[in-house]
Order: C-alpha cells, then sequence, then structure tokens
C-alpha cells in the first residue's frame, strides 16, 4: 500500500546574503569587532554546511542491535540511545536505591530578568527533602535553566509522528541538526534521567491557563517516549515512504517509561490550576505511569487573587499548601517502594486495544 505524502508549504532555503545576516546577529556586540576577519571565515564555513545540508556530519555503523547494523547513524544519537539504555538498567538493578526525577517547572528564576524565586522552586525543595528523607536519590530537574543558563534550551517537536509512529524515534533524532545550526539540546541528556527514574514528581505553577513553556518544550520531545521507534535503521533516518509502510504493517507502539509511579503539584493564583492538573495526570498515565495519588496529584491557589508582589509572602502563610506538597512527595516515596517491591498494580500494556 503506498501512501501519498503531502507537500505543499513552500520552500525554506535561505540565500546567502539572508543567511549572513542572521548568523552575524549573533556577533552583535561591538566586540567582535576584533575579530570580524575570523567571523567571516566561520560564515563561510557554516554557508557551506547548511547549503549542503550536512545535519549530521559524524556518523558509524549501526551495529548490533539494530535490524540493519551496516546502516550509517549519527553517532550523537547513538551515544543517546547508549545513556538511555545504561539508565534502564539502573532502573532494573535492584541493588540501587529507588529514584525520582523531581521537575520544577517554573521558568522564573532570581539569576534572570524576575529578579526572584519562584514558588515551584520552594515547593520542589520542599519534596525533594521529603525524597532525601526517606533514603532514595532525588534528580532535581529545574526547567528554570532553559531561561536563565547560558546555552541551555530544548528546542520544539517537529511532530514526525503525526507523518507516521515509525518516523519518531526513541530517543529523538531530530536533533542536532549541525545544517540548521540546531545543537546543544537538552533533551539528549533529560531522556537517561527519565529512563533511570522510577518515581517521577512534577511541580508546577500555572502559565495562562496552561503549563509554562518551558515544561511544554520538554512534554512535547517526549513524545519519542510514547511509542518510539527505537531502531532508526529501520526508516533509514528520516525516510517518510519507509515508516508510513511499517506503520502499516503494524505497529506495536513500545511504551519505553511505562510502569514508572507519578505525583504532581500545580499551583496558581487565580485559574486554570484543576485543568493543568488533570492535563499533567492524564498525559502520564497515557505514558502508562502509575499515580501514586487519588487522581494523580494536587491542584491548589497561593494568594489568590492577591498582588504578585506579596505571592512569596503567601506560601509562607500558607503551611496547608507546603504540607500537602510534602505529602504527595511522601505518596510518591511510597508507591516506587511498593512498585519495586512488585505489590503495586501493574497496568498491561500489550493488551491496550486503543494503543495510539
Amino acid at each position: 500500500m503506498t501512501i501519498a505524502i503531502r507537500k505543499g508549504q513552500g520552500s525554506v532555503k535561505l540565500t546567502r546574503e539572508q543567511f549572513e545576516r542572521r548568523l552575524r546577529e549573533r556577533f552583535f556586540d561591538p566586540a567582535f569587532q576584533a575579530v570580524d576577519r575570523q567571523i567571516a571565515d566561520v560564515v563561510s564555513v557554516a554557508w557551506k554546511a547548511y547549503d549542503e545540508y550536512h545535519k549530521s556530519p559524524r556518523t558509524r555503523n549501526a551495529g548490533p542491535g539494530f535490524a540493519n547494523p551496516e546502516v550509517e547513524l549519527p553517532i550523537e544519537w547513538l551515544e543517546t540511545r547508549e545513556k538511555i539504555q545504561r539508565a534502564e538498567q539502573e532502573h532494573k538493578d535492584a541493588t540501587m536505591p529507588g529514584r525520582v526525577l523531581l521537575v520544577c517547572g517554573a521558568a522564573r528564576h532570581d539569576q534572570t530578568c524576575p529578579g526572584e524565586m519562584s514558588k515551584t522552586f520552594r515547593l520542589a525543595s520542599q519534596a525533594r527533602d521529603e525524597v532525601e528523607r526517606a533514603g532514595l536519590q532525588c534528580d532535581c530537574l529545574d526547567l528554570s535553566l532553559l531561561t536563565a543558563e547560558y546555552g541551555r534550551q530544548i528546542l520544539p517537536c517537529k511532530a514526525c509522528v503525526s507523518t507516521a509512529m515509525p518516523l519518531c524515534h526513541w530517543p529523538c533524532s531530530c536533533y542536532p541538526n549541525h545544517a540548521m545550526g540546531q545543537v546543544s539540546d537538552w533533551m539528549n541528556e533529560i531522556y537517561p534521567r527519565w529512563a533511570a527514574a522510577h518515581g517521577v514528581m512534577i511541580v508546577t505553577p500555572v502559565y495562562w491557563y496552561q503549563a509554562p513553556s518551558v515544561l511544554k518544550l520538554m512534554m512535547d520531545r517526549l513524545v519519542c517516549a510514547d511509542g518510539g521507534n527505537p531502531d532508526q535503521t529501520t526508516t533509514h533516518g528520516k525516510n517518510v515512504e519507509e515508516a508510513k509502510a511499517l506503520e502499516m504493517r503494524g505497529w506495536h507502539y513500545p511504551r519505553h517509561l511505562a510502569g514508572r509511579v507519578f505525583a504532581v503539584v500545580v499551583h496558581g493564583d487565580t485559574v486554570g490550576a484543576e485543568t493543568l492538573r488533570r492535563s499533567l495526570s492524564d498525559w502520564l498515565t497515557d505514558m502508562k505511569l502509575l499515580p501514586a495519588m487519588r487522581q494523580g496529584g494536587i491542584d491548589r491557589y497561593i494568594g489568590y487573587y492577591e498582588p504578585y508582589a506579596t505571592s512569596h509572602d503567601a506560601l509562607d502563610e500558607d503551611e496547608a499548601v507546603q504540607q500537602e506538597t510534602r505529602h504527595a512527595a511522601k505518596a510518591l516515596v511510597e508507591a516506587v517502594a511498593r512498585m519495586r517491591a512488585g505489590t503495586c498494580p501493574r497496568l498491561e500494556v500489550e493488551s491496550d486495544p486503543r494503543p495510539k
């Protein structure tokens, strides 16, 4: 069965002049004028890589464990895959202490424009105390580093899965794209951290009724963990025709993070906390993670319709929400223990009648 591939959005190829203008925006500071000749050389090399589309300039044979071991694959993707495999081995090792991935979903950081830490960070720190008090390893993933730390970024999902599920590789193979300057993608580090975790706890605020963009970026890029193709030799990289044909033959939707447990704490100041908590819980359960609490978490308002300027004072006074956050962490710790002991109910993911 041959499926038509739809085209029509038009060319996005830049001219040499447009390319140089955009690249030189990175060197706006007058301090770079002293090395303008060297910058011109860099522009020439970068243009050649872009014009000839050097997406993955360094590759090697896929090797054992792949359907087509002779296919050349990007070394960066292979390195991330190996890190995930090591993380999965640690996850299964009963002699290792339990591990919780604690995600701080706020974009605010006191070392950048806001000049003050987020309430989310404070709540996440209290959750960390409970996890560590219980003797578990706590891996704190502070997504505010995307706004505060030089060069830190999560690049956007390109929605390969909407073309065909097998085109979405685990881990994501869209990046790095050296031809396009799309490099230094934090997800190459984040994927193994999810794989190593026994439990995941997300503490996040509401931004305009929805998840903060720093959190949503990570969520979108985790689509490859839910049915993604772990062997990109079966599609020879990003071969659309092969991916569509593979899906139509019947795709098994491997759930790469299934069986982990989760807790969610969402806070807001006026609206949206309930909706976001439900959305996050639905997202995690769709990936076959198991809720550690009834309905998967809590949603609360801190300083409801009060001034933003005094919101930290409102958190100081709201001892109940602080205690509830600690209870959520304790519930997650207990669920991790049950899961590792084999007494936590597990979903039979293979029997899912609607795997998409």
